[in-house]
């Protein structure tokens, strides 16, 4: 079940772990992910669009943002973190926290934290023919939406880890291999890998050493 999303919200992607974006309700799931009763739709690949690419800067920029304003309310802080809630996806409470924990395993510039009550982004579920996806209004909130079907047909935590690579700066490249994270869908359902490469980590560090440095300085430069 799908609602018209209102205009303010930017079109997201995820290749064959989904296209286009909705606001979506959501809707009465299973107890967990792999039991999910209807088969899986066919899912056709997506080969991606400038629009899409820049709809995840977009949600990148906006968590930046999120980000940024409260480190620069609160200076001493150590480390970057970007905290997410997770309870708008309850049967995905495992491949999320599977998700959090490969991102902070792999990358030293920014951590992942669970926050009950709100975060700079949450996650969702629900059924969508259009797959998982993540969304933004480009003002700091938005949302990793998890769809039943999908997380059947593809590896769970490798859509749950992808997804949240989009919120950490990284656009798809469907093309690759199956040893990349960001290639999604394109290696096909038998790809399981939820791990990103080493050029993956090091553009996730590279963005959130340099970029964030920017977003910070413009969010103190607003609160003077």
């Amino acid at each position: 079940m799908t609602m018209t999303p209102p205009p303010t919200v930017i079109r997201l992607l995820a290749c064959a772990f989904g296209a286009g974006l909705t606001v979506t309700a959501l809707a009465a799931g299973p107890a967990t992910a792999q039991t999910q009763p209807q088969e899986a739709p066919a899912r056709a690949h997506y080969a991606g669009s400038s629009e899409d690419a820049a709809a995840n800067k977009a949600f990148f920029q906006a968590v930046l943002k999120s980000v940024a304003e409260k480190r620069a309310a609160h200076p001493g802080a150590a480390q970057v973190t970007v905290t997410y809630d997770a309870s708008g996806a309850p049967t995905f409470q495992q491949q999320i926290a599977n998700s959090a924990s490969i991102w902070n395993s792999s990358v030293a510039n920014v951590k992942l934290q669970s926050s009950a009550g709100g975060g700079d982004f949450s996650y969702r579920e629900g059924n969508d023919p259009r797959g998982s996806y993540a969304s933004t209004d480009g003002h700091g909130s938005g949302y990793v939406f998890l769809d039943y079907a999908q997380n059947q047909e593809y590896d769970s935590t490798r859509v749950t880890t992808h997804e949240t690579g989009h919120v950490l700066g990284l656009p798809d490249h469907y093309e690759g291999p199956c040893s990349e994270l960001m290639s999604g869908g394109g290696p096909g359902p038998s790809c399981t890998n939820p791990n990103p490469d080493a050029n993956e980590r090091a553009q996730v560090d590279a963005l959130w050493a340099n970029g964030f440095a920017k977003a910070l300085r413009k969010a103190e430069a607003q609160l003077r």
